[in-house]
């Protein structure tokens, strides 16, 4: 299984400085995509914690000696427990420095991630809080995450909530990031990809500036070309607004 993948990231319209962060790591088929949050610039340090702690684990762990500090679930692969395990030590370094240092008090920041398996042929896509992953198959953009958030957590328990209801609830209140606590719950879900298939991870100033058409119209429009796709979702988010800070990744499974 072979891949192409680009990356882009904006500060949008409204916003003074960029709290979001992202890796591309091909020689660990590794994509990630964080969105950090909290005052003075704090949201920019959890992103980055974020990004930069994952990828030293996958750099750390690259030979099959490396000690791995938390416990190995029997019934995920190796790959799958490299990547949640990869997450959990971010959210505690955040979670450390958040306390420690009054400056970053109360920082987080969500995270998406997807893994590609070499020897299994999936894709793995581990997230918390509301940055996503969508897959592209033909003519067809399915949104693969689930949002941990207010409204989503309202609807698990009340799937028959009115559309009154669901207007009277906060938007954008966020259940699950790292940082906000000293351990994490991870969502982790296995995706068997098909030759052409392409996979976005972004952050929320993506996905809440463009509808699901939109994005498939523009990724559909660059082709092969990945960067242009990346470019144009971004221009598209900005010029619908830009009301947030904008980070995309592209991955495409070209065998």
């Amino acid at each position: 299984m072979n891949f192409n993948a680009a990356g882009l990231s904006d500060v949008g319209l409204q916003r003074e400085h960029n709290e979001d962060s992202y890796c591309i790591l091909p020689e660990h088929r590794l994509f990630v995509v964080a969105d950090g949050m909290g005052g003075h610039r704090a949201g920019d340090v959890a992103s980055k914690m974020a990004t930069h702690t994952i990828a030293t684990f996958f750099n750390a762990t690259a030979k099959e000696d490396a000690t791995w500090p938390f416990s190995f679930d029997p019934h995920l692969s190796a790959e799958e427990n490299r990547l949640l395990t990869g997450i959990k030590i971010a959210n505690k370094k955040i979670f450390e420095a958040s306390v420690a240092h009054r400056e970053v008090h109360g920082m987080g920041t969500t995270v998406v991630g997807a893994l590609l398996s070499r020897e299994r042929g999936k894709v793995y896509i581990a997230h918390v809080g509301d940055s996503r992953a969508y897959r592209v198959r033909g003519d067809a953009l399915e949104q693969l995450t689930r949002d941990h958030s207010l409204v989503n957590d309202y609807l698990m328990v009340m799937p028959d909530m009115t559309e009154d209801q669901k207007e009277e609830l906060p938007r954008n209140v966020i259940t699950r990031a790292l940082g906000m606590q000293d351990s994490v719950v991870v969502d982790l879900l296995p995706d068997e990809p098909k030759h052409g298939d392409k996979y976005i991870l972004c952050s929320d100033g993506l996905s809440g500036m463009l509808t699901d058409d939109e994005m498939m119209e523009l990724v559909g429009e660059a082709g092969d070309d990945l960067e242009q796709a990346a470019k144009s979702l971004v221009a598209r988010a900005n010029k619908n607004g830009g009301e947030d800070n904008i980070t995309v990744v592209v991955l495409q499974v070209t065998e």
